[in-house]
């Protein structure tokens, strides 16, 4: 659902039915300390909530309940600047470990309207691609590349400017003041969407084969260890405990690859396996950075636009992580996600 068909008051409603299913107008009315309206007004926005599919009703008269309706939790507008006024000792999380049957509930996560969106990208990029000159699309395809490995980058602790990146990537120039390994994790970005460009077709379907060497080449010459993680994992912000047993991780992986092969809509199986594989953790280190590049990958597959995340404000991305691992809520990396197609369709291969 756009949250834009919805106002503060309805989505503090949805918030409130979230925790308090089968509850009364009254009690939801009293539950709207910043938002009261008249006896009216809550019940034309709950007629409004229930038109939308966010909200059924049970009973008749005055024992009437409300309740959101079953399945919506994952998608419903969560406020994130409220949620985070909480220390991370302090939130309520509702999956303090993770959740095996998560990736079973993970389908219809686009309306039409949003799914006409990725559409119409993908008709535009493929006239680019027919009309453009070749040098052209070279250019810009490196300009992508090197937003993409910059903004990547800058969301896992990177501290190169976009400029000192496009002069690496460029000219081969590290730049003065950052460690080796800053300048490394950008040139395994570009090199690995490198690849990706080069095997496209190969990424239409993704296997869990292709997970680990995207993986592997993402995190080549830093250290970190290759193949599925062996042991427990903390992750910084949540108290959230992804699965700490090697044959659980990939039992888990495996269900991830198979259940996304039922999946009709592309964007979506983008979106969950960007979603997914930064829940699961499935390796030491590069988790995010993996997920970003296979959702990119699958994108790029079938002719959509990938996301370089270039607008995106790494604090609001990692937060939006951090609500689904511990709320099971999807709606703000969605949200993320939806923008960032916007910005690749308004501002590539224009």
């Amino acid at each position: 659902m756009n949250d834009t068909q919805i106002n503060n008051r309805q989505r503090n409603i949805l918030a409130f039915l979230y925790n308090n299913s089968q509850s009364s107008r009254v009690e939801i009315a009293t539950s709207l300390e910043d938002y009261k309206g008249s006896r009216i007004t809550i019940i034309r926005d709950l007629n409004h909530l229930i038109k939308l599919e966010w909200v059924e009703q049970s009973g008749g008269g005055k024992y009437v309940k409300y309740s959101l309706k079953k399945g919506k939790e994952l998608l419903i507008p969560v406020n994130l600047e409220q949620y985070f006024t909480k220390k991370s000792d302090m939130r309520n999380i509702r999956y303090p470990k993770f959740n095996i049957k998560l990736v079973n509930k993970l389908s219809e996560l686009f309306s039409p309207k949003e799914l006409k969106l990725f559409e119409q990208g993908k008709t535009k990029l493929k006239e680019k691609f027919k009309k453009t000159d070749s040098s052209l699309l070279r250019r810009e395809l490196e300009r992508f590349t090197i937003e993409l490995s910059w903004k990547s980058s800058q969301i896992e602790g990177n501290t190169y400017s976009l400029l000192e990146t496009e002069e690496l990537i460029k000219n081969k120039k590290q730049a003065k003041g950052h460690d080796k390994s800053e300048a490394i994790m950008i040139l395994n970005h570009k090199n690995t969407f490198d690849t990706i460009l080069a095997k496209k077709d190969s990424f239409k379907e993704i296997n869990i084969a292709d997970v680990r060497a995207i993986h592997t080449e993402l995190v080549r010459d830093l250290g970190i260890t290759t193949g599925v993680r062996e042991s427990g994992v903390g992750i910084t912000g949540t108290k959230y405990l992804p699965l700490d047993n090697k044959w659980q991780i990939n039992e888990a992986l495996k269900k991830l690859v198979n259940q996304t092969k039922n999946v009709q809509s592309v964007p979506e199986i983008a979106l969950i396996f960007l979603s997914m594989l930064s829940y699961l953790q499935p390796f030491n280190d590069g988790n995010k950075r993996t997920s970003r590049m296979i959702s990119n990958a699958i994108l790029i597959a079938n002719g959509y636009y990938p996301l370089s995340y270039r607008s995106v404000n790494e604090v609001e991305y990692k937060k939006a992580l951090i609500i689904f691992y511990e709320q099971n809520n999807l709606f703000h990396l969605k949200r993320i996600f939806i923008e960032q197609q916007k910005f690749a369709i308004n501002n590539y291969f224009i």
